[in-house]
């Protein structure tokens, strides 16, 4: 298993085959990493910033805390840690 950055790393030039690999390979790092990955979807763009969403949307409950304080600390991210709780969630959720 690579690291969080590792995975990343990876995203930068990739066909859906090696997106979805690593993708899951960040799912399966769990809880541990959501902290860091509601960090980067701050500042990444592209398809970087879609599989690191997918990311928190699979991992699921956990990362809606987290999602949370970013919303409270950074209001341009408000409406993305809204909408991706949502989707963890569902339409009742935020």
């Amino acid at each position: 298993m690579c690291t969080l950055k590792e995975a990343l790393n990876e995203l930068e030039n990739v066909d859906n085959t090696t997106k979805n690999k690593v993708e899951n390979e960040l799912v399966s790092m769990g809880a541990s990493v959501v902290p860091s990955l509601v960090d980067k979807l701050q500042v990444v763009r592209g398809i970087k910033r879609g599989v690191v969403a997918m990311t928190l949307i699979r991992i699921g409950d956990a990362s809606v805390e987290c999602l949370k304080q970013a919303a409270k600390d950074n209001a341009d991210f408000k409406w993305v840690a809204e909408y991706l709780i949502r989707e963890i969630k569902g339409s009742k959720a935020a």
